[in-house]
């Protein structure tokens, strides 16, 4: 029997989450709205499935009531996604196994799909969970080799904060990128200064940047290939012209390559012994920090074989291999030296898909953009996928421009709608805080991963090579929808007190904000559900590079329990095996 969802009701909520927000008339409980927004998603997604009957085998399952702070149901969101990615789990299996997508099912459980959000912190290694560890100061220990390079200690730890400017009604999110210094230095904010406390170092830099306008500092960042964004409301972004640039593209971009040589049609490779529907699956990753390395490690719970390239001279965060490294195997090449340009176009030449995080420009001077690993592809006659993991989408004037999770949520609106949220008729206009996790950044690598499996279905049956761009502040946007509607306050402040959420400031850095989010799983679920290491969440590896690991498990589950998602191996450090490793 197909399922029938009933109208979506809104109303706007100018007067209170700001100008273009729009908030649920009728509350759903958590799984029903996942459905809703899952068929809406699901229908407007070009090279989806629109056959009733398959999106009949996705289950959703979880908590009534919502569990993260304010009134955004990335959640809600991440569980559709999830579901998205199941479905095309089984049309790939139907493919080479033969089994029909309708005698096969999905399920999610919303609860899962919101512990997902903050996965990067919910790993315990040997029995003591990461927010502890970082809380007792003795995370860094782990790690043999420092990526961070001094990122986000002393005045660094605030130069990517929310800034008030000059005008006081507009809010402005600084980002020290992974070289703080040189943002402040920019600005002709001194850095030789030392302070007891973080909240001084924000006031310090805050007594700077109030002196700017908005657009001094937006025209600041852009001569200076500085990452930055005005803290726009929903209204305010989507009437940008970049905004409608990007609104012009469906969430889940992707496309074939026609203009490139044809390629014919690659049969799904076939291993008895891992039934998985990406097994065989050659996945070779260019990232760093959340988004890229999402997709990465999405694709490899599905199966894929992947190996994440990392430059030992380039800084990333430490903490985020723990988790985001789960079934890779990791290499050190530095693609300025030519034995290990020769060693990576050697991986490339095997691989079905390439992923990639930086700039265009400076991957085009290696060779390895679009255009050039679409003409190997011709001449090996077999088709590639490329994906682009972005802030702003694959065209329009900011296209180019860096970007990191704050910067989509400060375009997007969704900052401006965290702040809204907290207490209008009391903080100043403007005022905007975090999301409570690194919400575009999970569901731009989610995004990505479901992409790249449509591409991958859609070369086993057309041939072809397939592009696809994941954007962070398109990640943001979908759940600023109209369709996808906000918590209206009521709900939001029940939310708060079932797990005791504390306001988010504008100076906290979103690990800050993470880690009071895990403290109130904590307190308000039960134990199987988050908060032990052997919640029903949880899957263990006994004997990993730190010791005994427990990671949160894959969100969608097969029908099939063979194919379904799962990690074969656990999380390794970046950089971490011999270059000369091969294929699978």
């Amino acid at each position: 029997m197909l399922t029938t969802m009933a109208p979506h009701q809104t109303i706007p909520g100018t007067d209170i989450y700001g100008p273009g927000t729009f908030i649920d008339k009728e509350v759903l409980p958590v799984p029903v709205d996942a459905r809703r927004v899952f068929e809406y998603l699901a229908s407007s997604t070009p090279g989806f499935t629109q056959d009733r009957a398959a999106w009949d085998t996705v289950r959703f399952t979880g908590g009534s009531e919502p569990m993260i702070p304010g009134p955004i149901k990335a959640p809600v969101v991440a569980a559709a996604l999830h579901a998205m990615c199941g479905l095309v789990a089984n049309e790939l299996l139907e493919l080479r196994d033969g089994r029909p997508v309708h005698e096969s099912t999905v399920a999610v459980d919303t609860d899962h799909a919101g512990l997902w959000l903050g996965s990067t912190f919910t790993t315990y290694i040997n029995g003591e969970d990461v927010s502890t560890l970082a809380r007792s100061n003795t995370l860094a220990s782990l790690f043999d080799r420092d990526f961070e390079q001094g990122f986000g200690k002393g005045l660094a730890g605030r130069a990517t904060a929310i800034y008030q400017t000059k005008d006081p009604n507009v809010w402005y999110q600084l980002h020290g990128s992974l070289d703080a210094t040189r943002t402040l230095q920019s600005m002709g904010i001194p850095t030789d200064v030392k302070f007891d406390t973080m909240q001084e170092y924000y006031e310090y830099i805050q007594s700077h940047v109030i002196q700017w306008s908005p657009d001094e500092l937006e025209m600041h960042n852009v001569r200076h290939g500085l990452c930055g964004s005005i803290c726009y409301s929903p209204e305010g972004w989507r009437k940008t012209s970049m905004g409608q640039r990007l609104a012009a593209h469906p969430l889940v971009n992707y496309t074939c390559a026609t203009y490139a040589a044809p390629t014919p049609p690659v049969p799904l490779p076939h291993n008895p012994a891992d039934r998985r529907p990406l097994a065989g699956i050659k996945v070779l990753e260019m990232v760093r920090i959340i988004a890229g390395p999402t997709i990465g490690v999405t694709l490899a719970s599905y199966g894929a074989d992947v190996i994440r390239v990392n430059c030992s001279k380039l800084a990333d965060l430490n903490v985020l291999q723990l988790t985001l490294n789960a079934g890779k195997r990791t290499i050190d090449l530095d693609i300025s030296n030519p034995e290990d340009k020769t060693r990576l176009l050697d991986l490339l030449a095997e691989a079905d898909i390439f992923v990639q995080g930086f700039r265009p420009g400076s991957l085009a001077r290696q060779g390895l953009d679009l255009n050039s690993m679409l003409e190997r592809a011709a001449t090996r006659n077999k088709g590639i996928i490329y994906l682009d993991e972005n802030c702003y989408g694959p065209d329009g004037a900011f296209a180019e421009r860096p970007g990191w999770q704050q910067i989509g949520d400060a375009a997007s609106g969704t900052s401006y709608v965290m702040g809204r949220a907290q207490a209008p008729e009391t903080l100043p206009a403007g005022y905007s805080v975090l999301p409570p996790l690194p919400v575009s950044d999970m569901t731009t690598g989610l995004v990505g991963a479901l992409a790249a499996m449509m591409a991958v279905r859609d070369r086993t049956t057309r041939g072809g090579s397939y592009h696809s761009v994941s954007s962070l502040v398109a990640a943001d946007a979908v759940a600023l929808d109209p369709e996808v509607g906000l918590y209206p306050p009521a709900v939001v402040g029940h939310t708060a007190q079932r797990f005791g959420f504390v306001p988010a400031t504008p100076d906290q850095f979103v690990s800050e904000i993470m880690i009071q989010v895990l403290d109130g799983w904590k307190r308000g679920f039960p134990a199987s559900v988050y908060g032990q290491e052997g919640s029903r969440f949880m899957t263990v590896f006994e004997d990993g590079p730190w010791g005994r690991q427990t990671l949160l498990k894959p969100v969608a589950r097969l029908g099939d329990a063979e194919a379904s998602p799962r990690w074969s191996s656990p999380s390794v450090p970046n950089c971490y095996h011999r270059k000369d490793i091969h294929w699978l």
